[in-house]
């Protein structure tokens, strides 16, 4: 029979894939950025070649 009351690691399991969300969150707007920065200077660079 199952046990009665809450369920096991429900909480916790919530918790975690809310952190690893909010890190993947982060770990794609600092490639973005980085991305960006790149194209920019890349495009300052051909510009001053040019």
């Amino acid at each position: 029979m199952a046990k009665k009351g809450t369920p096991k690691n429900t909480k916790n399991k919530a918790k975690h894939a809310k952190l690893m969300d909010r890190k993947k969150k982060r770990e794609r707007e600092k490639r973005d950025q980085r991305e960006a920065r790149m194209k920019a200077l890349k495009e300052k660079i051909k510009d001053k070649d040019a």
